[in-house]
């Protein structure tokens, strides 16, 4: 395997084109549009794939499933093809246009989103969700190079944690749509409603988002030589604040995941809530909450960064710390109305590391190198986080439900997340430690 030093050897540039010198984002207003847009493109991302959490009771009683079975169709199987799809899709948005790969992702996951309505069987939307995790594989990455190509790196933190509000807004949205369309129409029609105007997204994008110029932020040409994949591995892993920030973000993707899919399964089995308001009230924590957090998350990480580049991995360490004991207290009360408030402070506070995790990323590497070094990222933090997180639980549930009831749920949320939560902060601090110094050898 080639060392680290091939993989940051510095490109032959070669003269630029005369297409490559027309630049579409030479106008701001067109940077925040690309931006923008990009965003919605999460948002619908997240639509999609969280409004299996508030339908899953609908649909565990309507197919006879178990919580095993629903932690494996919300985790794992999703999430081994959504990463084993997202590393060639990288490759290739690190050569070719990112925006086309983009808009045909938008339109199959929305698709396999709509055709989940139909659904007859365990399997057949097994193969659906699996059909989403597919097409969602090619959103971020290819929307993550794009952004760094657009703004530059004292600005990127900021821009991607704008756009990884999505996750919050596509949650929120997820929620509240899922929610009321299952009490008053039921889950079919809710995957189908919520699946449709995806089509029409991919549409707007392939027609009106502009492909940047790479190196366009750093003012720097790109050479059309392709970095080998085993190159830019070798190279993360060499950096040890990557493998500690990899780590911790998939530690606290474990925990997320792990709340957004059973919370409201949770709260329906031990609270007895309705879905439309249960619905409403996550959607205003975890949605609208956690796109707070996360923009100004990633906000105050980039104006604290001038003084010391560590605190883009210290935020995340601390406010992990500081959310762990309201974490455990909404599996201790009985009342709903105070479970629901004391998970304001760990909704709000739970993504603060994803803009800062990505953009310290794409510092870490090569300008050919960015798509890809998000689909290595999202491979460790989904497998870790996506795949193992709502199984886990899931599996604990059914193993404590013979003593538990219905509140064997509830204790295996209670023994999991926050002990994954503190651990996930003990690997930002230490990815801190060495940050500077991989900063500084990061390749051109």
């Amino acid at each position: 395997m080639p060392s680290p030093s091939d993989a940051g050897a510095a490109p032959e540039y070669r003269p630029a084109t005369a297409a490559e010198t027309v630049n579409p984002y030479s106008s701001s207003r067109a940077g925040f549009y690309a931006l923008g847009l990009l965003t919605v493109v999460y948002s619908f991302n997240f639509i999609d794939r969280q409004l299996l959490a508030i339908l899953q009771e609908s649909i565990k009683s309507d197919l006879g499933l178990s919580d095993s079975q629903l932690g494996l169709l919300t985790g794992f199987a999703f999430a081994v093809f959504y990463v084993t799809a997202g590393i060639p899709i990288a490759r290739w948005a690190d050569r070719s246009n990112r925006r086309n790969i983009v808009a045909l992702a938008v339109f199959l996951w929305s698709f396999m989103t709509a055709i989940s309505g139909l659904a007859q069987n365990y399997g057949q939307l097994l193969l659906a969700r699996i059909g989403v995790g597919v097409g969602e594989a090619g959103g971020s990455p290819p929307s993550h190079s794009i952004i760094s190509d657009i703004f530059p790196a004292e600005k990127r933190a900021t821009a991607i944690g704008f756009y990884s509000t999505g996750v919050n807004i596509g949650i929120l949205f997820g929620f509240l749509l899922g929610g009321w369309l299952n009490e008053f129409f039921g889950w079919r029609v809710a995957f189908m409603v919520v699946g449709v105007p995806g089509l029409l997204l991919a549409v707007l994008v392939r027609t009106t988002l502009a492909e940047p110029i790479r190196g366009m932020a750093e003012r720097r040409q790109v050479s059309d030589e392709e970095v080998p994949f085993r190159n830019i591995l070798s190279l993360l892993w060499s950096r040890h604040s990557f493998r500690h920030m990899a780590l911790g973000a998939a530690l606290n993707a474990f925990a997320g995941y792990s709340i957004s899919s059973w919370t409201a399964s949770f709260m329906i089995r031990s609270h007895d809530m309705s879905t439309g308001e249960l619905g409403t009230w996550l959607a205003l924590i975890m949605g609208l909450g956690g796109a707070i957090g996360v923009f100004f998350g990633a906000f105050i990480a980039d104006k604290l960064a001038p003084r010391d580049k560590r605190w883009y991995m210290w935020l995340p360490a601390i406010v992990g710390v500081f959310s762990v004991p309201f974490a455990a207290s909404v599996y201790l009360v009985d009342n709903p109305y105070s479970a629901l408030t004391l998970a304001v402070v760990p909704g709000l506070l739970h993504n603060v590391y994803l803009g800062n995790t990505i953009a310290t990323t794409h510092g870490l590497v090569g300008l050919r190198m960015r798509a890809i070094s998000s689909a290595i990222l999202f491979l460790i933090l989904n497998i870790i986080g996506l795949g193992a997180g709502p199984w886990t639980i899931g599996l604990l549930s059914d193993y404590l439900a013979p003593s538990l009831g219905n509140d064997s749920l509830r204790q295996a949320m209670l023994y999991v997340i926050p002990p994954i939560m503190l651990w996930s902060s003990c690997h930002f601090y230490l990815a801190s430690r060495t940050l500077r110094q991989d900063l500084e050898a990061a390749p051109d």
